[in-house]
């Protein structure tokens, strides 16, 4: 009897560690945010940006471990990328016609403004806008709302990602 109290013990301290093990925190979302600002500002530098843009992609997406929704800023035909085929051709130009290549641009820095970020266990939210800065200078702001997974390499994965230009009554 001893030792199964013993082992069940050892079994709920295991579970424990596990689940905090696969818990997002505030901080790692936050890196996450940085990792992928800068990111984009690495494809629109690349000599190769498809080469870029798809490690980029499998860096910050959870495509290949789940379902991702992605509503790009500058996609109104073709409005929801549900593959990393159409995310790369988003990013890069590629297969859509009204794809452009929004991360050649090319921006010098991206930065963030959370609204919130909320943690839950394995899984993470937040929402508010980020600029993304033009060689020139200028800052295009952007609204967004990005989910987050834990990836198989223990990193934060994107699996919602939706943003649009601030709404202009003009």
């Amino acid at each position: 009897m001893k030792k199964l109290i013993a082992l069940s013990i050892v079994a709920a301290s295991f579970s424990t560690f596990a689940t905090n093990a696969d818990s997002i925190s505030t901080v790692e979302v936050e890196a996450a945010q940085k990792g992928w600002g800068e990111g984009i500002v690495k494809i629109g530098k690349a000599k190769d940006p498809r080469a870029a843009a798809v490690k980029h992609l499998e860096e910050f997406y959870a495509f290949g471990q789940g379902q991702v929704l992605f509503k790009p800023t500058l996609a109104s035909v073709d409005q929801f990328r549900g593959t990393q085929k159409e995310a790369l051709s988003y990013f890069v130009g590629q297969d859509l016609a009204e794809d452009k290549g929004f991360a050649l641009a090319p921006y010098t820095k991206v930065r963030w403004e959370n609204e919130g970020i909320i943690t839950d266990g394995n899984s993470a939210m937040s929402m508010g806008n980020y600029y993304f800065t033009k060689t020139n200078g200028e800052e295009i702001k952007v609204e967004y709302s990005f989910g987050y997974i834990k990836g198989k390499d223990g990193k934060l994965k994107i699996n919602l990602h939706h943003s649009s230009l601030p709404f202009n009554l003009q």
